[in-house]
């Protein structure tokens, strides 16, 4: 959870997520609080248009989650998404969008998001895309990420392969497929404090900042 101060649901059996929706499209703008705000442990607490909105709610209402579009007037999702990384980097986005090239993707990983999924898919992929974005894992449209992936691979001859162990690839090979610390440890029968000392060491070596970064390199390189 990005935001320690979010508040139990009504339940008491999940934390509260306070989502900010950022569309231009006034009927998936409804669709998508009538979608997300039928889960009882999401509370739906704005909606921006545009791009430039949507960074200055994103700093009003410090949502643990945004829902973003690309295609946005003022200002595109992806310069938002990097805006508002850069003054929140615990505020998890989920893109969800039509666009669907290579460069799109990578441009919107590479900005900080760290869920892309796309317009029209199953509201369970939908949900599993937060849900991943929540435990710190990226997680990519099954649309698009074999074909994303086949795209960005590299000759293994460019890839700083020599720089990660055997057991770094394994944990980073997880990380790509979207796996949380937690499912990384029990998958490598491995304690949790032993996967994220694998985690700052690869983000050493691959010299990234965080988790969808190190993924992006990665993919870029061919290393997975």
């Amino acid at each position: 959870m990005s935001n320690s101060t979010s508040t139990e649901s009504v339940s008491g059996e999940l934390p509260l997520v306070k989502i900010l929706i950022v569309e231009d499209d006034p009927m998936m703008q409804l669709g998508l609080e009538q979608t997300l705000g039928d889960h009882g442990h999401f509370q739906i607490v704005g909606q921006a248009a545009d791009g430039h909105t949507a960074v200055e709610m994103a700093q009003q209402l410090q949502p643990d989650v945004i829902v973003m579009d690309i295609g946005l007037p003022r200002q595109d999702g992806i310069a938002a998404t990097q805006q508002i990384k850069a003054v929140l980097p615990n505020v998890r986005i989920v893109m969800l969008t039509s666009h669907t090239t290579e460069t799109e993707v990578i441009a919107a990983l590479s900005s900080g998001a760290d869920a892309y999924c796309i317009k029209g898919t199953n509201v369970d992929r939908l949900l599993a895309a937060i849900a991943a974005a929540q435990e710190g894992a990226t997680y990519l449209d099954p649309q698009i990420a074999r074909r994303v992936i086949d795209h960005l691979k590299l000759p293994l001859s460019t890839a700083p392969v020599g720089q990660l162990s055997q057991r770094e690839l394994d944990v980073l090979k997880l990380i790509v497929e979207g796996y949380s610390n937690q499912e990384i440890a029990a998958a490598l029968y491995l304690s949790p404090n032993t996967i994220k000392t694998h985690i700052r060491g690869i983000m050493n070596k691959l010299a990234v900042d965080d988790r969808v970064q190190a993924a992006v390199v990665a993919l870029r390189t061919g290393l997975i």
